[in-house]
């Protein structure tokens, strides 16, 4: 390596730094739980072109690789000659920014020494824009709450203090949404702040020889990596769980030697509730589950990104056109790892795990019409908690585990002091993981109620209720996910509003991942441990591992 391609590592390194830092400014900043305790963001470095140069570790698919895309349009949107220091951009146009309203993007152009030398972009949920909430009963975009088209937040440092009044206006929380905008905004101007500094500490006036080594570098080590895998097409299907009707998710899997192809064809078309997915949010995950495997080591940017590509028919459900209602996307746009992987094990049988839960298990929820109108107690919340994922290769399931969101399970202490919940319960549900040679993580069961005298609304959009998560090469499935109003109340759909009256108890029960390898082939000493732990039942262990008492 030369003396100039070490320090281009130098800097890159430091700017996988700043970006990190960047991401903890929106985290530390932010008003609403799920984004300061779950982590439900993205933070970016981008160069002049609008090409991803670092994103932050913490974060999800989902926000990360649209805000990818996003910063491409935004920046063609609007005139580079016409930017200045203190401008800000901001969107949360779903088929722009991260696929619902309720995730904001903005974009900073950065400047250095009087020139434009690139951008800072972030994302983040606001927990509440009016419409419907967040639910899947919308019949089209506009049930859903408030959309902004690509506008000027900040003009010159100057904040356009009408946008921040009509958003505020059409929302149920108002302060705490005003809150996480001024959060996005400080996490763009301290990933510009930092990004300068390091420029200015380097002696470089422009990112263009640190971007083109970036993206370059990125893109060869891809490449390499997909040149290493069998080239083929392979198919799979998915079946999940819907709304109205059970959908069938289809994929084909192309890998040439330098680009791989996902083609989502044969897939359902729209839904009439808001359980759509626009492609970029489709694209965000499957892409990501296909990078967990094919390069792994190799940073996530937009030479890293460049080798995929997904496509769609029109009108599926995984390529929703607007004004299509979007507001619970994610509960099938993160189903889409299971259905790559579908493909990807065919080709690599060995590398790929079992199915897990996928889908968070998350409970939008907020006070009752009445209650708004009565004096009583007003909030928009929304919780998330997370299933099990599907046991790998050579190792168990991780249990109440996020993936692929990477969103981290709401705090118990947490909402109880900004809610008027109470929780009963929350463990680990035994017998849930998935048996096999490697076990699947476990789920989890929620118990809560409303901790006043006054009823909650809860907004229902989660999978594996009606078709768990299946096991790999053997193994067998995860337990189903479970809903209900006390414990002898009959099973709710997985999707819908419902009720949960004073005094009643509402039981959530997130699914459990897949199995990998026959159950008879799990070490004993393992059963052994998971019995201890209390992670499968004795009886588990001799009916279906078949342990000898």
């Amino acid at each position: 390596m030369s003396m100039a391609d070490t320090d281009l590592q130098v800097m890159w390194n430091r700017l996988l730094a700043v970006v990190e830092e960047q991401g903890q400014a929106l985290i530390r900043a932010a008003f609403s739980p799920i984004v300061r305790e779950c982590g439900d963001i993205s933070a970016g470095i981008f160069d002049r072109q609008g090409r991803m140069l670092a994103q932050a570790v913490t974060g999800t698919p989902g926000h990360i690789n649209t805000m990818a895309e996003a910063v491409k349009t935004l920046r063609a949107r609007f005139a580079l000659e016409q930017m200045k220091p203190g401008d800000i951009y901001l969107t949360n146009d779903p088929w722009i920014a991260s696929g619902h309203l309720n995730d904001f993007l903005l974009l900073m152009p950065v400047f250095h020494r009087g020139a434009l030398i690139g951008f800072t972009s972030c994302t983040s949920h606001l927990v509440d824009l009016g419409g419907l909430g967040m639910g899947p009963e919308g019949a089209d975009i506009y049930d859903e709450g408030l959309l902004i088209p690509p506008c000027k937040l900040m003009d010159g440092g100057v904040l356009n203090a009408l946008l921040m009044e009509i958003v505020k206006s059409n929302s149920r929380e108002p302060v705490a949404n005003e809150g996480d905008i001024y959060a996005l905004i400080a996490c763009c101007e301290a990933g510009a702040a930092r990004l300068v500094g390091m420029m200015s500490e380097f002696g470089i006036d422009h990112l263009d020889d640190l971007a083109d080594y970036i993206i370059d570098t990125s893109y060869r080590g891809t490449i390499d990596a997909i040149a290493a895998l069998p080239a083929g097409s392979w198919h799979s299907k998915l079946k999940v769980d819907g709304y109205e009707k059970e959908i069938d998710l289809h994929a084909a899997l192309t890998i040439t030697p330098d680009l791989v192809l996902l083609d989502f064809s044969g897939t359902s078309g729209l839904s009439n509730k808001g359980i759509n997915v626009p492609l970029n949010y489709a694209t965000a995950y499957s892409v990501f589950a296909l990078r967990c495997i094919i390069g792994p080591d190799i940073p996530n940017n937009a030479g890293s990104l460049a080798p995929f590509q997904v496509t769609a028919p029109q009108d599926c459900i995984l390529n929703a056109p607007p004004p299509a209602p979007v507001a619970m996307r994610h509960t099938l746009g993160q189903m889409t790892p299971d259905l790559v992987y579908g493909c990807l094990s065919q080709a690599l049988p060995d590398k790929v795990p079992a199915e897990g839960a996928s889908c968070m298990y998350d409970l939008p929820m907020r006070h009752v019409a009445e209650a708004a109108l009565s004096g009583g107690t007003q909030f928009a919340l929304e919780l998330v908690f997370n299933g099990g994922t599907g046991a790998r290769p050579g190792l168990d399931g991780l249990s109440a585990t996020a993936f692929p969101s990477g969103v981290w399970g709401s705090q118990i202490e947490t909402t109880e002091a900004v809610a008027p919940v109470l929780f009963k319960r929350r463990e680990l549900k035994q017998d849930s993981g998935g048996a096999g040679r490697y076990r699947g993580g476990l789920g989890q069961q929620i118990e809560l109620q409303s901790a006043t005298d006054e009823d909650f609304m809860v907004f229902l959009s989660v999978e594996r209720v009606l078709n768990p998560a299946q096991g790999r090469s053997g193994g067998l499935p995860g337990a189903a996910g479970r809903i209900r109003i006390g414990h002898t109340g009959a099973d709710l759909p997985g999707k819908g509003e419902i009720t949960v009256r004073r005094g009643q108890t509402l039981v959530f029960e997130t699914p459990g991942g897949g199995g990998f390898g026959p159950p008879e082939d799990r070490r004993t000493q393992d059963i052994a441990r998971d019995i201890q732990d209390g992670l499968i039942s004795s009886q588990a262990a001799q009916d279906v591992y078949g342990l000898k008492s």
